[in-house]
């Protein structure tokens, strides 16, 4: 640092420590050198994380210490780790030094170039990613729509055989003084076989016509532990059912997948329990005698009012058929007569029509036939007088060339030179020979 000259001070008292230095120039100094320092890995808990524009900022933790630092947003996206409290990460980086300036405070960091997720934090990011490639496809919405019975008949349960759950699940049952049929299907709930076995009980429960709903339960865990509930294949053969599920898997803090899918997620079977039967039988049962006792003091009255009302109202049906029968004759009276003034009236008017027509064709019989005789014949003798063939009886001739048409002067028949003489009682041949 003594590459800086230090700053003359009229009045400074004496000291055995070099400077005094600006501020500005020890800062730049310390910045430089805590940039040489050795960049290495560091692994930790992630608290506090946040983002801005630029950067995301929170501390790596761990029992004996804890570290501010930021990264660049450019290098964390293309990640794709979402980062949360307590989660184990492995980074890689150095440090590095804000000065400040006059109106803003200096702060230290650890610059991160590198980040990955370690142990349970690899689950944790890739069930992240699961779940939102689930919620992309739609199956976090079917088992949320499926209606489910207030007082099912028959419930299924998946759980272990020999765990814990199966009792919770009975006792949740007993409590609602529920008397139904349970159908169990047994399964592992804690291997690499888990999941298969899962599915294949919760896809035989949903073929038996008699359960209604279906219980998924398993006590508390580890996420490895309970990861066989994550599995993809499980999570689509639950959403696709048709019996509405209700998962139970771990404790209050757990989430696994399949309670996202699931039509509900309970906190404890015996809460799963419950919400399969949501109404209290055993209450329901109590209510119900109270009400039968309160109902049978007043038993004999209300008896008694509902025949007197039934008694009315078997006898309106009766008078209300014989006002409306009354009605009907009436109404039938009046057709009858309205339909003989309607006759009686056509009856006049058609035989006046026809007396009319009558006498028309009386006066046009004789008159008119005579008439068209006599202009008959008088077109006749017109006619025939007319007639050329009567012409030609009386002495004249029609001079034709040979295809029949007429000649009505000289030159016509000079032109045509071969002619033919019609006359009454027949036809000659004639040549001109001018």
């Amino acid at each position: 640092m003594a590459a800086t000259p230090p700053i003359s001070l009229e009045r400074a008292e004496a000291s055995a420590l070099p400077g005094p230095y600006s501020v500005g120039s020890y800062a730049a100094q310390l910045k430089r050198r805590l940039r040489q320092f050795a960049h290495v890995q560091l692994v930790g808990e992630v608290w506090g994380f946040k983002s801005s524009r630029a950067r995301v900022y929170f501390e790596l933790r761990d029992a004996r210490g804890a570290l501010p630092c930021s990264m660049w947003c450019s290098d964390f996206e293309p990640l794709g780790v979402t980062l949360s409290d307590g989660m184990r990460i492995v980074v890689g980086g150095g440090c590095d030094y804000y000065p400040g300036t006059a109106t803003s405070s200096p702060s230290f960091t650890f610059a991160v170039s590198e980040l990955r997720v370690e142990g349970e934090g690899d689950l944790l990011v890739q069930l992240e990613r699961l779940r939102r490639r689930l919620d992309a496809d739609g199956l976090f919405a079917p088992q949320k729509r499926l209606p489910r019975p207030r007082l099912p008949r028959a419930i299924g349960v998946v759980t272990g055989e020999r765990g814990k759950a199966r009792d919770d699940v009975l006792a949740g049952l007993h409590r609602r003084g529920w008397g139904g049929r349970v159908v169990w299907a047994f399964a592992p709930v804690q291997d690499r076989r888990a999941a298969p076995s899962i599915a294949t009980a919760l896809r035989e429960l949903a073929a038996t016509p008699e359960v209604e709903v279906v219980i998924v339960a398993r006590g508390g865990g580890s996420l490895a532990d309970l990861f066989a509930f994550c599995d993809e294949a499980l999570c689509r053969t639950v959403a696709l059912l048709r019996v509405p599920v209700i998962a139970s898997v771990g404790h209050h803090t757990d989430r696994t997948l399949i309670d996202d899918v699931a039509a509900v997620s309970c906190s404890t079977p015996t809460h799963a329990a419950e919400v399969a039967v949501p109404v209290d039988c055993r209450a329901a049962r109590t209510d119900a005698a109270a009400y039968a006792r309160r109902l049978h003091g007043h038993g004999r009255r209300a008896v008694l009012h509902r025949a007197r009302a039934l008694a009315q109202l078997s006898r309106a049906p009766a008078q209300h058929v014989a006002r409306h029968r009354r009605h009907l004759h009436q109404l039938v009276r009046e057709l009858r007569a309205s339909a003989r003034r309607i006759c009686d009236g056509g009856r006049s008017l058609g035989e006046v029509h026809l007396l009319v027509l009558s006498r028309s064709h009386a006066r046009t019989a004789g008159s008119d036939a005579a008439k068209r005789r006599r202009e008959l014949d008088r077109l006749a003798l017109a006619l025939a007088a007319h007639d050329p063939e009567r012409t030609l009886a009386r002495g004249y001739a029609l001079v034709e060339d040979r295809g029949g048409e007429p000649l009505t002067s000289v030159s016509a028949a000079r032109a045509a030179h071969d002619l033919r003489l019609r006359f009454g009682d027949g036809a000659l041949e004639a040549e001109v020979r001018e």
